[in-house]
């Protein structure tokens, strides 16, 4: 938005239009409302699985502990309701803060909030990893996306869409097995984004962070988890665990991705949501 209205400014001045002789912040002020009714006729799409007994977790993790308070009518007349709930920083729809791998990596409190918010591309992949459940994105998925639409994948969130989502509810389907336990590890199988990929982003691009519909940023196979390690050093936060990615656009959606704010955290839970635009603009 600020590009844009940075835009409209200079391109006012070039016309030649000097200080004191046009309203500039009149235009200013007519372009952000119309962007503004632009947003307003679109729809919200929540990208966000539901915490609950089902949730998916690591095979080494618990799952969502949830414990039901006296919730109900008081003496006085009013009803109150009031829980507890216990879960790991990283299951479900989550934030991976680069803390996670790089001990130097922000932590989820410290990532700067306009790396959490922003438009988003979607890079579809559905039909590589119907192909090959352990499918890793490479480079050229990257490079395809850009000459496809003609542009670099650059001041963006990077969204990349397996069609692992639709398996959520079998656990066994999305995650290659449905055991839990330190042995279960050798055994998952979903796609991810390769280390090379992850290293041409941070090398050549400039997002603001990268998501995707499966478990982890790393194929399920992974031993060394090269594309969580490369991305978190360079401080590019990572969402895991997205949902319904089938139901935004290649580009111009806007995605805000609030994880709670654990100080010195790893991660955490994140409500992830995304804006269309009016879809006849």
């Amino acid at each position: 938005m600020e590009r844009f209205k940075a835009g409209v400014i200079l391109t006012f001045l070039a016309c030649g239009v000097a200080a004191g002789q046009a309203p500039v912040t009149a235009v200013v002020e007519r372009a952000t409302a119309a962007q503004a009714r632009k947003w307003s006729q679109g729809r919200w799409i929540d990208l966000t699985h539901p915490f609950d007994e089902k949730t998916i977790y690591w095979p080494t993790e618990k799952g969502f502990r949830f414990e039901q308070g006296m919730n109900g009518p008081t003496p006085k007349g009013y009803y109150y309701a009031a829980n507890r709930f216990a879960s790991a920083e990283h299951g479900g729809t989550h934030l991976d803060a680069p803390r996670h791998f790089s001990a130097a990596g922000q932590t989820a409190d410290a990532i700067p909030v306009e790396h959490l918010v922003g438009e988003a591309v979607v890079v579809d992949v559905t039909k590589q990893c119907a192909a090959d459940p352990a499918y890793e994105v490479t480079p050229d998925d990257l490079v395809a996306w850009e000459t496809r639409h003609g542009r670099q994948l650059v001041d963006v969130i990077v969204l990349l869409r397996t069609g692992w989502a639709t398996r959520w509810e079998d656990r066994a389907a999305y995650l290659g097995t449905d055991q839990v336990g330190p042995e279960a590890v050798a055994k998952l199988r979903f796609p991810g984004l390769s280390p090379l990929a992850a290293q041409w982003l941070v090398d050549h691009r400039r997002i603001r962070a990268i998501g995707i519909d499966t478990a982890s940023i790393d194929h399920g196979p992974s031993t060394h988890f090269g594309s969580h390690v490369v991305l978190c050093t360079g401080n590019v936060p990572i969402f895991e665990n997205v949902a319904t990615l089938d139901a935004l656009p290649d580009q111009g959606a806007f995605v805000i991705a609030l994880p709670m704010k654990i100080a010195g955290g790893s991660g955490g839970p994140l409500r992830i949501v995304a804006r269309l635009p009016d879809a006849t603009d």
